[in-house]
């Protein structure tokens, strides 16, 4: 391990060191950082290619650096020779500019070490990609060594030299005198670019139609760096010491030759011995064997064979090499309108973009992500172009890798993302999400893509909410949930309630069901199922997306519904939707299933949950039972307060028989009691058995009181004075109307007193004209008197009668009833004061007064009968009056005793309930 890192520092500390010896001090290291050696090229491949970055605007470049130690073996003259060759051709490449034409960002510079300069970000050579690796890094680059050309490459580029030398014979009337491999770069996207004008040969009368180029005669002695390269040089170079523009042409068919053969030229020049070697290739070209070209290609192989032809007028120039067949394809002429773009109007690139997707799958992917995405991702800029070019982008990264999306796509598309016009954009990305979703990270995913859907499901046209709605649950996992809770639901419900669109609302409720899972339970409970019951719409579709919702929410298991919203929210809600008359059979099925699923549940829980609570006061109360002293009061009380609960409703209530068991359970353990505590709590029960059992007591004679307590009679006596007060009040002589025979009641109670045989109201004694009072039961019925009424002038306000005690002991109907015996008032009152009788209370009527009022509510029994004897069922009203006018009373449910009481003196019947309370009141 420790010899792996040695060896891996000393290489590092290496390239570090040929790095600083060649770049330090030069000038151009103040404004670029450079970077690994990647490539070389130039005359003699002596140019090391670096990468690098400008400082200020971290543009990329490539930094060619000639370090003069290579030269060190040659003199002090024919060092500066090669200097000034070297110079020489980065000069005048500097000053032209073309797109054939290697760019450079900074000119030369020079230090003492080396010569510098920096162009446009390079691969490579052609020389290397077609295996010539001198001057290269160690170890050898893995892309430059497995770097295969794709025959569009090789075509395109062929093509783009062809241009380049057009551009040079005819715009600059130049002759570029080195035309091979090593001159020709391939930049980082893969275009061919023309460099080293070392020997370039302007024309001497530029201004004429024939230009005239001076050529140089051959030296062999000057160092090879001072010399073109000779396996590429026309044959008039050396034999003639002439050129022109075909000498180039010529060169041109010697680089296709080599390209299409592994980078091998068509001859091999000794170049100790120049003169005999072209003399032979001239003889050689002159019965050209067609096996020197059997590796080019059948339709480009004349051209070829044309192109190194010995005669120059034979030559094709440049500009017809452009229009060859062989350049005519799909590929090649994709590739070229690209680099023509710049000169054509909106309307014509939006037409070129919209085929271009057919033609993509037939490129290389190489060409396809480094030569056509750049050229697509500049028209970015151009708003009105995104439409037409983000779908080839898209079709782009689908076959590219992730590393490959995020490195060269993404920091494109993420300015693209927050625009949001033309509103096609919006459109692309929606049908695409799929995509972005599975290659971008999910950072960008929250920073990018997210607020684009948030602005897409506010979007105005309904095609894109419908796909925005379709896509989210795709990539809601991705999405925080801070974000869900308070970006993305609150859109999406804004856009099922404020959408006119039906499909728009139906999505809506669709994407909420699946996305469900992914929320909070009680924010579903408290934000999603109330939002369900503001949608306005009653469609069936609507419906469903509610139902379905509902259902999702109270079958998933993270979730569910609570038995309390169920019962009161949920229930009512499906209930009332599953009877909308827009639902069809199997649709309002689909409600009862989900309605009796949460009946169910909701009966289930609630059941648990009772017996549970049940079983725990079973537990509680045994744990009292077995330590009585450690009950507290309120414990203690419990069982009497059940027992008079059972007493009262007995077996009636809801689970009667475990309320009495526990009940029972309840009681104090006999076991624990003595014989005397065990009689006296037999004989109790006893005694409350009895008296649950003992029918209503009669009116009967009740034993005087022994009691003489001063402050009773002070009480009596002036609770007699008050009633006698109160008595004359009632009996007020006030003009009453008489109802006419044949009158029919009501078949409630009228709001109206009672009246007696005599026409006056009935008073009882103790209270103002009433409304009827039951005799033998003390039945309130809540009525009283507030205002003119229907008979007496009075309004009435009548309060719902209490029938929760309509016991009786009445006798049957039509029979007369005794007059009650009142000795037992005789108790109550001492020689000092008067006795008073009920009798003495009661109005006194009229002898011989006859009421049609009351007769029409006689008994037939009873009929012959006189009204001053006539039977008084309740509140000195006929009996059949009670029975007639209430509906709720049935005469079989109140027993009626043997005998009745019958009316005193004054008409009056005497109700048991007065000696009731007067019990009450006395004791």
């Amino acid at each position: 391990m420790e010899s792996m890192l040695n060896k891996l520092k000393s290489t590092v500390t290496k390239v570090t060191a040929d790095v600083t010896s060649a770049v330090m001090g030069n000038p151009v290291t103040r404004e670029f950082e450079v970077g690994r050696h990647i490539a070389s090229g130039g005359p003699g491949m002596c140019w090391r290619i670096y990468n690098g970055t400008k400082k200020s605007t971290k543009q990329e470049v490539a930094v060619f650096v000639f370090d003069k130690k290579m030269i060190d073996k040659y003199q002090k003259f024919e060092k500066d020779q090669i200097i000034d060759s070297l110079k020489r051709g980065v000069q005048q490449l500097t000053r032209l500019r073309h797109p054939r034409l290697l760019t450079v960002q900074h000119p030369l510079e020079e230090s003492r070490d080396c010569l510098a300069f920096c162009t446009e970000p390079v691969f490579a050579s052609l020389a290397n990609v077609l295996g010539q690796w001198e001057n290269l890094p160690s170890p050898m680059p893995t892309d430059i060594k497995e770097y295969k050309l794709y025959d569009v490459e090789t075509k395109y580029g062929l093509l783009q030299i062809s241009e380049g030398l057009s551009f040079l014979h005819s715009g600059v009337k130049m002759v570029h005198g080195n035309l091979c491999l090593e001159n020709i770069i391939l930049n980082k996207s893969g275009a061919w670019k023309i460099m080293g004008f070392d020997f370039s040969i302007s024309s001497a009368n530029p201004s004429d139609a024939e230009p005239k180029y001076t050529c140089k005669e051959w030296e062999p002695n000057l160092p090879p760096l001072c010399l073109p390269n000779p396996e590429y040089l026309a044959p008039e170079y050396i034999l003639s010491v002439s050129c022109d523009s075909a000498s180039d042409m010529y060169s041109l068919g010697v680089v296709m030759h080599a390209v299409f053969n592994e980078g091998k030229p068509v001859f091999q020049v000794n170049k100790h011995d120049i003169f005999k070697s072209f003399s032979r290739q001239l003889d050689q070209l002159s019965s050209m064997s067609p096996a020197l070209l059997n590796k080019i290609p059948e339709e480009v192989r004349e051209h070829v064979k044309m192109l190194l032809s010995i005669t120059p007028n034979v030559r094709p120039d440049a500009d017809q090499m452009t229009k060859i067949p062989f350049f005519d394809d799909v590929g090649a002429v994709t590739l070229q309108y690209f680099d023509s773009l710049f000169q054509r109007d909106n309307l014509q690139k939006s037409q070129f973009y919209k085929g271009l997707p057919k033609v993509l799958p037939k490129l290389p992917k190489r060409v396809v992500v480094y030569r056509i995405l750049p050229a697509l991702t500049s028209e970015f800029v151009n708003p009105d172009m995104v439409p037409f070019v983000l779908p080839n982008v898209l079709l782009i990264a689908e076959e590219c890798t992730k590393e490959e999306y995020v490195r060269l796509i993404l920091p494109d598309l993420t300015p693209v993302f927050k625009q949001q016009e033309p509103v096609q954009i919006l459109l692309i990305f929606l049908q695409k999400m799929d995509l972005l979703l599975t290659k971008t990270p999910a950072e960008d995913i929250k920073n990018s893509v997210l607020p684009m859907v948030y602005r897409a499901l506010e979007a105005p046209s309904v095609q894109i909410q419908e796909l925005c709605l379709n896509i989210i649950p795709t990539f809601a996992n991705l999405i925080d949930y801070p974000s869900m809770k308070n970006s993305l639901i609150p859109r999406i419900k804004s856009a099922c309630l404020q959408t006119s669109s039906l499909a728009v609302r139906v999505n809506s409720l669709v994407c909420l069901g699946k996305i469900l899972e992914y929320l909070d339970k009680w924010f579903v409970i408290d934000e999603i199922l109330p939002f369900l019951q503001q949608i306005p719409s009653r469609e069936p579709a609507v419906l469903m997306g509610i139902l379905g919702i509902y259902k999702c929410t109270f079958s998933h298991k993270k979730l569910g519904i609570p038995k309390e919203n169920l019962a009161t929210k949920s229930l009512p809600h499906l209930v009332s939707l599953s009877i909308d008359s827009n639902l069809n059979l199997n649709q309002f099925n689909s409600f009862m299933v989900v309605i009796r699923d949460m009946l169910s549940r909701m009966e289930a829980e609630h059941k648990t949950k009772l017996e549970q609570l049940h079983v725990m006061q079973e537990q509680q109360r045994s744990i009292n039972i077995s330590n009585p002293g450690n009950q507290s009061e309120e414990t203690k009380s419990t069982p009497s307060t059940s027992n008079q609960i059972d007493d009262i409703f007995g077996s009636a209530g809801v689970n009667g028989k475990e309320n009495g068991s526990a009940a029972t359970a309840t009681q104090p353990n006999r076991m624990s009691l003595t014989l005397e505590e065990k009689q006296r709590l037999a004989k109790e029960q006893e005694q409350a058995a009895k008296l649950r059992n003992q029918q209503p007591l009669a009116p009967q004679t009740i034993k005087s009181a022994t009691s003489t307590n001063t402050k009773t009679k002070d009480l009596t006596s002036s609770l007699l004075n008050n009633m006698t007060s109160l008595n004359s009040l009632s009996l007020a002589n006030t003009a009453r109307p008489v109802p006419v025979q044949g009158t029919t009641i009501a078949a409630f109670p009228s709001p109206s007193p009672m009246v007696g045989s005599m026409g006056a109201p009935v008073s009882n004694g103790f209270n103002p004209p009433m409304g009827f009072q039951t005799g033998g039961m003390s039945m309130g019925m809540g009525m009283r008197s507030t205002g003119p009424g229907l008979y007496g002038g009075m309004a009435t306000t009548t309060s719902t009668p209490n029938f929760g005690a309509l016991t009786q002991n009445q006798g049957p109907i039509g029979q007369t009833n005794k007059a009650p015996d009142m000795s037992a008032l005789d108790s109550l009152f001492t020689p000092n004061q008067p006795k008073v009788t009920l009798n003495q209370m009661g109005p006194k009527a009229t002898p011989g007064t006859n009421t049609p009022w009351l007769n029409q509510f006689g008994s037939a029994q009873n009929a012959q009968t006189q009204m001053h004897s006539a039977p008084v069922g309740m509140g000195g009203v006929s009996s059949g009056f009670g029975m007639q006018a209430n509906p709720f009373f049935s005469p079989q449910n109140f027993s009626q005793p043997a005998a009745s009481p019958s009316l005193n003196q004054s008409g009056v019947k005497h109700s048991a309930s007065v000696n009731n309370d007067l019990k009450d009141l006395f004791g």
